[in-house]
């Protein structure tokens, strides 16, 4: 799977920017771990690492990590740069699922 097709669910999808290296990315994922627990299979969380994908970083101006994205629908909702707690990522999360379940606007059949 493409990171274009990773991020373009209809389902949150939390990236973590990382590397191996980093002291706080590495501190930063029990926290990830924890939100999993919390959120199932209602979000995706992934890890991509600077060093192995340059390029990404690149286009998505990730100078310094952990930076943490949320994509849905191919659109970025929600970035930061540090690392986050579990409650501000599971908020961040919510907020996109609350928009999803919202009743969409229908026409009333007659």
């Amino acid at each position: 799977m493409t990171f274009k097709e990773l991020i373009a669910s209809e389902k949150p999808v939390l990236i973590d920017f990382f590397a191996e290296w980093c002291g706080p990315c590495k501190a930063f994922a029990p926290v990830l771990e924890n939100l999993k627990a919390e959120v199932g299979d209602t979000a995706q969380i992934v890890k991509i690492d600077v060093d192995k994908n340059q390029e990404l970083s690149v286009k998505y101006d990730v100078r310094s990590i952990p930076t943490v994205m949320i994509f849905q629908n191919s659109e970025l909702k929600w970035r930061q740069t540090g690392s986050q707690t579990v409650q501000v990522l599971k908020s961040e999360i919510d907020k996109l699922l609350a928009v999803d379940d919202s009743p969409a606007a229908e026409e009333e059949e007659e």
